[in-house]
């Protein structure tokens, strides 16, 4: 896609200019003859190396980059600010570059004539179905700005739960790290030393343990060690391709509800906190009831609720209750299905689901918190444990030999 600068005049034969971004002049032309425009001239804008950043490409949009891109597109919208000039001023302040370029794309479509949450479909990496359709949704209603509200406000929300998990891992996973360096370099280079000590006792005098850590020291040194680490690379590719597998996609979300120490009850409120926000804010945006749950549904980020909202979808085309399938569901607690019929009953229905997302998120902010100071102690006693077990079975012979001695 290239910029092209361009010389026209209106109906009126009053002169207007501006600058396009297209495949082409053709389509340049096109937009404008669309417009209304006797085209004067079109010139493609040629652009300097040096303002190329190679870098954007590369660039990873953050939820925080749409956060930020959904305030500031809102703020605009609510203060009068024609969409075109809107989405041009967006294109220059936003810091991402690879944002900003998208951005660029999305302004010449609409200036071409494109709707909006067209332009946006036009790029699903970056911009979600649920986002897309609550766009349209407020280009319908009119209330576009309050839609983008609730946009960033969901985005956060979602991001904010995501940052919470990460950063509570952060220090069990730095724990697991340093106890697997410290064994390999304990089984590659201390074990072979004590090995050495002991070779003249030979394997029939060590004691079992003993015998078990110099034997893994070399195999893991020997060309064996390489066919362990190959084996076991292997399992996790197969295993990550099984994944993606529409079985092995619903065998891994079922595990990971199960998952014991609190980590399962934690991916259970995360699944439910996610349909509940993502539900309430479709309903409260106004997209129609079935198009809403089929977009929760596909981003629930669950198998198993992805499922169940098939049922709810089956359930609403025959004139039936969102909240009578979930009660089969075991991801869904009792709570929330009797807060759903409440929110039917009363015409209440985003009211409640958003009091129910907020209470699932707090929930597993707590759970995150109680979770990351269980483990803590529990790695530290793990690696403890590993270690001691690695140190004790290399000095058991001396102790033993200090016992014939004695005796």
């Amino acid at each position: 896609m290239a910029t092209f600068a361009y010389r026209a005049m209106d109906a009126k034969g009053a002169a207007t200019s501006g600058q396009m971004d297209a495949d082409n002049k053709a389509a340049v032309s096109a937009a404008l003859r669309n417009k209304g425009l006797t085209i004067v001239d079109i010139t493609e804008v040629k652009t300097s190396l040096a303002k190329i950043d190679v870098m954007a490409p590369l660039q990873r949009i953050k939820p925080k980059d749409l956060t930020i891109f959904s305030r500031q597109f809102a703020t605009m919208i609510s203060s009068g600010l024609a969409m075109m000039r809107a989405l041009a001023v967006l294109e220059e302040q936003t810091e991402n570059k690879k944002l900003a370029t998208i951005v660029g794309q999305i302004r010449a479509d609409v200036e071409s004539g494109i709707a909006l949450s067209d332009a946006l479909a036009k790029h699903p990496k970056t911009f979600s179905r649920l986002y897309v359709s609550m766009v349209r949704a407020g280009e319908i209603g009119g209330v576009l700005d309050e839609v983008l509200n609730r946009l960033a406000t969901q985005l956060e929300k979602d991001d904010a739960i995501r940052r919470a998990v990460k950063s509570a891992m952060v220090y069990p996973v730095m724990i697991g790290s340093f106890a697997i360096i410290v064994l390999i370099g304990m089984v590659l280079f201390l074990i072979p030393i004590f090995a050495s000590m002991y070779k003249d006792m030979g394997n029939a005098k060590l004691p079992m343990l003993t015998r078990i850590m110099v034997t893994a020291s070399n195999t893991m040194r020997s060309w064996k060690g390489a066919v362990v680490v190959a084996v076991i690379i292997g399992v996790i590719i197969l295993l990550r391709r099984l994944k993606r597998t529409p079985a092995g996609t619903m065998l891994w979300d079922r595990m990971k509800l199960r998952i014991p120490m609190g980590i399962g009850e934690i991916v259970r409120k995360m699944a439910v906190a996610r349909f509940s926000r993502t539900l309430g804010t479709l309903v409260a945006a106004g997209v129609p009831i079935l198009q809403a749950i089929e977009i929760t549904g596909q981003s629930a980020g669950n198998v198993v609720i992805e499922k169940a909202m098939e049922k709810v979808q089956g359930s609403v085309k025959e004139g039936q209750t969102i909240s009578g399938p979930l009660e089969s569901v075991s991801v869904f607690p009792e709570m929330v299905v009797q807060m759903l019929a409440v929110g039917e009953e009363t015409g209440n229905l985003d009211t409640m689901l958003n009091k129910v997302a907020d209470f699932y998120e707090d929930e597993v902010n707590a759970s995150v918190k109680s979770l990351t100071s269980i483990l803590e102690p529990i790695m530290m006693l793990g690696v403890g444990a590993l270690v001691g077990t690695v140190v004790i079975s290399m000095y058991l012979p001396i102790f033993n030999m200090m016992n014939v001695v004695k005796e």
